[in-house]
Parts: C-alpha cells; sequence; structure tokens
C-alpha cells in the first residue's frame, strides 16, 4: 500500500499502520543487535505514535525536506534515535541501507539525532531542550501565518529538567495552538521507576495548571493516537499536549517494562526470540 504524507487525517486503515509499526520495530531491534547499541526500551515504546505521524498525518516532502509549509518534529528524547531513523528511511529521506553504519566510527548516524541527517530538523539528546526548540519553530510557524503544526515527542524521565517547564510555560504565553507536545510515558527512565527517581504525578494536572489542553491516550493504540490527532487543535488559543501511556520496549515480552532494557542490546538468543515473537504479531494481522 502507498502511504498518504498529505497532512490529511487518517487516509490510511488501522491495520496497515499496525503492519508497519511491526516492521519498523524489526528494523530497530536488528539495527542495535547489528550495532551492539542502542534505547531500545524507549525507541519501540513510541514506534506506533512516529507511524501514525509520518505515515498518517504529517505534512512533509522527502525530495523536498526543507519546503516552507512543513510540518515540523523534534524528538526530544534524542536516545531513542533509532525508530526515528528507520521511518526516516523508510519513507524516503535517505537509502536505508545506510542505517547499516548506524553508531560506526565517521558515521552521521549517531546515538542521537544530528541535521546532518536529511529530515532531522534539529540536533537533540540534551535532555529538556526538544520543547523550547519546538515552541521557537512554532512561535516562528505563527507570526508568518503558516498554518503548520509542530510535534515534539518528550520522554517522561526528562521532564524533571527545568527548561521543560519554562518552555511549556512559553507556549501558553504564546498561544501556540499548533504545537503538539507528545509525552511518551511509559513510566521508566534509566535510573528506574520515574515515580521513584522524580515524582511527576499527576502529569496531566501539572500540565493544564501550565495552560495546556491534555488528552490521554494509550499510545501504543493507533485508533486512539489517530483520533487525537483528528481533534486537533483541541483548543483555539492553547498548546495541546497528548500524555501517551506507553508500554517501554513494546514488542519485545522478555524487555516490557524493566528499566534495565531502557539501554539493553540483546544477545543473539534474545534476538531470535524477539523476532520469532514480532514474525507471529506480523503473521496474526495478516490472518
Amino acid at each position: 500500500m502507498k502511504f498518504q504524507m498529505t497532512g490529511e487525517v487518517s487516509r490510511v486503515q488501522v491495520k496497515e499502520l499496525e503492519k508497519k509499526a511491526i516492521e519498523i520495530r524489526k528494523k530497530t531491534l536488528t539495527m542495535i543487535y547489528t550495532a551492539k547499541a542502542g534505547h531500545l526500551g524507549g525507541a519501540m515504546s513510541m514506534v506506533d505514535i512516529l507511524v501514525t505521524l509520518f505515515y498518517d498525518r504529517m505534512k512533509y516532502d522527502p525530495k523536498n525536506p526543507k519546503m516552507d509549509d512543513r510540518d515540523r518534529f523534534v524528538l526530544s528524547k534524542g536516545h531513542s534515535v533509532e525508530s526515528y531513523y528507520n521511518v526516516l528511511a523508510d519513507t524516503g529521506f535517505f537509502n536505508p541501507k545506510e542505517l547499516e553504519r548506524y553508531s560506526k566510527y565517521g558515521s552521521k548516524f549517531i546515538g542521537h539525532p544530528t541535521n546532518k541527517v536529511p529530515g532531522i530538523e534539529i540536533c537533540t539528546g540534551a535532555l529538556g531542550h526538544g520543547l523550547s526548540c519546538a515552541v521557537g519553530m512554532a512561535l516562528g510557524s505563527k507570526m508568518n501565518h503558516m498554518g503548520n503544526y509542530t510535534y515534539v515527542i518528550m520522554g517522561d524521565g526528562e521532564l524533571a529538567e527545568g527548561s521543560i517547564w519554562e518552555g511549556a510555560m512559553a507556549a501558553a504565553n504564546y498561544e501556540l495552538d499548533h504545537l503538539i507536545g507528545i509525552v511518551d510515558r511509559n513510566m521508566l527512565q534509566i535510573s528506574g521507576c520515574t515515580e521513584d527517581v522524580m515524582k511527576l504525578e499527576n502529569l496531566a494536572d501539572k500540565w493544564r495548571s501550565f495552560g495546556w489542553n491534555v488528552k490521554e491516550i494509550d499510545g501504543n493504540s493507533i485508533p486512539e493516537i489517530q483520533k487525537a490527532f483528528a481533534e486537533l487543535p483541541f483548543e483555539k488559543g492553547k498548546p495541546n499536549l497528548i500524555l501517551a501511556h506507553t508500554i517501554k520496549a513494546k514488542g519485545i515480552c522478555f524487555a516490557e517494562n524493566i528499566a534495565k532494557w531502557h539501554h539493553g542490546v540483546p544477545n543473539e538468543e534474545q534476538y531470535k526470540e524477539a523476532m520469532e515473537e514480532l514474525d507471529r504479531a506480523e503473521r496474526r494481522l495478516e490472518e
């Protein structure tokens, strides 16, 4: 099936997007296993969001990645770049074979997003910076009366950074209703559960108190993600926050919801087990 990348909502059937999500998970798993490096947990938890954004929602042109009225995307949790690279390759921003050099000496495909890679707007990875960068992009678009959207995916662990809340305050102040913040709420960060490291709850109310309109969804349910995107902007004059409840390492049972898989790398046996599980999920969708 040829996916639509026009900015129109829900042109793609749910099953096609779910198949694509499994494909991206398999490619991401293989890339991390081959390179012996990467952040498996967070890369997997946000795949369904990335797939819905890039194959069913966002307006962009891989042949003209700098077109003025494109939608912008910022991956603030830059350490989870592996699935993002695979989506960009699959949508035509560069040859997928280039990813064979991921995490190798001299490669531009490093462990955090860099704008040396076509399709990436800005270098990220220093946690807490992505939202403020996205606020600037959204404010520029508003000043130029462009009407495009700016999306930013944040990790829940990085919400302990003060710069996140400075950006949140600025977004509400400038009434950036074409800014969409997405929190990948998988409850885990490198050192354990977020609620043990730095309590965040009640997280939805925190964002509302900063002037954002908040919707909570199952971030691994493509129908729920589509529905949330279809309702944008949620309210005129307010920035939008999608609190996406996800499963760390989604799709790989032995790694799901386990903190060590934040940056775990599978061995050969684990890789085979995970690929077999994803193959079974793919076959179920084809029945």
